[in-house]
């Protein structure tokens, strides 16, 4: 009876097992992975601080920042003409001043020189820092921008070379691709470009420019000045 009822275990054994195999070779093999494509091996350049500032969001951040300044460079242009017409005076009544008169008026033109030049050096470096915080916060918002672009167009590397030490001696124009980013950028954003300036009214001895879009640099700091002879 023992002997039986090990033969019948042995033989459902077996039956498992050659079924299980036959399953196991009755299954399809799964299909290698597809092959890889060619890795990219194109090389771009981009001034990605002249991505930022001339894009859409880039020109009007940095128009209204111009316009906080405006109080600022009135107030220098007001200290820049007060010395030149004490300039003047002294060159015309130099000669008939008595010496305390124009010591005086040297004097008063020596202090006012320095306080133009303080006042335009601290504008320009608020301006320089609210400029570089405008970059450092717009960096976040075109970086992922830029990296689509690069995959989907097959760059490798793709090279900032804004700042003071650019690293490229020479380079094709067809691996330019800051306006190619600044144009994905306004697309992503939605930002329309800002309305051209009106032009502004000459001042007497000021030079006149070009206005509009295309005339417009992407940042203007204040105006700064030189010591006077």
């Amino acid at each position: 009876m023992r002997r039986k009822f090990a033969l019948y275990t042995l033989a459902l054994f077996v039956a498992v097992s050659f079924t299980a195999l036959a399953q196991t070779a009755a299954r399809p093999a799964a299909p290698p992975p597809a092959p890889a494509g060619p890795p990219p091996t194109k090389v771009g350049i981009i001034n990605i601080e002249q991505a930022i500032l001339a894009s859409n969001e880039g020109q009007r951040e940095v128009l209204a920042m111009q316009k906080r300044f405006e109080p600022k460079q009135n107030e220098i242009q007001t200290l820049g003409k007060e010395v030149e017409d004490n300039k003047k005076q002294l060159n015309i009544q130099g000669n008939t001043m008595n010496d305390e008169a124009r010591a005086a008026l040297v004097k008063n033109i020596e202090q006012k020189q320095k306080n133009l030049q303080r006042t335009v050096e601290d504008a320009n470096a608020d301006f320089e820092a609210q400029k570089n915080e405008l970059i450092s916060r717009m960096l976040g918002k075109i970086m992922p921008v830029m990296d689509k672009y690069a995959k989907e167009n097959g760059f490798a590397l793709i090279i900032n070379y804004s700042g003071p030490f650019q690293p490229i001696a020479w380079t094709s124009q067809s691996a330019e691709v800051t306006q190619r980013v600044i144009d994905a950028y306004n697309v992503q954003s939605g930002v329309a470009p800002p309305p051209a300036p009106a032009p502004a009214a000459a001042r007497p001895g000021a030079g006149t420019g070009a206005t509009g879009a295309a005339g417009r640099r992407p940042a203007t700091p204040p105006p700064t000045t030189t010591k006077p002879n």
